[in-house]
């Protein structure tokens, strides 16, 4: 009577496994939980390590990349800084020498400007001396021949010559009229005296 109410609990749940199906259920899980635990289980950690390691070294790829990018910036900033720099240094160096080279034009403008002065003046000297000296000539030639006519006769003594044409000169350079006909008279007076002397 108990057998067959066993027998017939168990016909009326068939969830419920036996004792067999239980025990060989269990083994069976442990030994494949085993397996995958033995095999299954280094192979995934070794994956996820793996991966973890990609990733890392992707990061510190990453990271290497970025501070090698910042050092090649501040390079590139110490560059520009220098080259702006030596562009300062050139622009005042161009500047001096530009500078310089004014000057240096500027005083050879000067000197060529003064070398040209002296030039001139002493052309202007050399001119007016030659002047100076035709016209002595021709003034004394001039006053000899005047003083002869006043006189009457020739006028020999070469001294006196001089010293008359010397004072005639003297006062033209002076440029007054009335002193040059006061010489031309006090020439005439000389000349006439000077040929009284030589009558007597």
């Amino acid at each position: 009577m108990h057998s067959l109410l066993a027998q017939t609990a168990t016909q009326s749940d068939p969830l419920l496994p036996t004792w067999p199906e239980l025990i060989i259920g269990t083994i069976c899980f442990f030994l494949v939980f085993g397996i995958l635990g033995k095999m299954l289980v280094p192979r995934l950690m070794k994956t996820l390590e793996e991966r973890h390691d990609q990733i890392e070294g992707g990061i510190n790829r990453a990271d290497e990349a970025q501070a090698e990018a910042q050092a090649v910036l501040q390079q590139y900033r110490a560059q520009l800084d220098d080259a702006r720099h030596e562009s300062a240094r050139m622009r005042e160096e161009a500047r001096e020498q530009g500078a310089a080279i004014i000057a240096e034009m500027r005083q050879r403008a000067e000197a060529e400007a003064r070398r040209i002065t002296e030039a001139a003046q002493a052309q202007i000297e050399a001119e007016r001396t030659q002047a100076l000296a035709s016209l002595r000539t021709e003034v004394g030639s001039l006053a000899v021949e005047l003083a002869s006519r006043i006189v009457g006769e020739s006028l020999t003594d070469a001294a006196r010559q001089s010293r008359m044409v010397d004072r005639f000169l003297a006062d033209l350079e002076g440029g007054d009229g009335a002193a040059t006909a006061a010489t031309a008279a006090t020439a005439a007076t000389t000349a006439e005296a000077g040929s009284s002397e030589a009558g007597q």
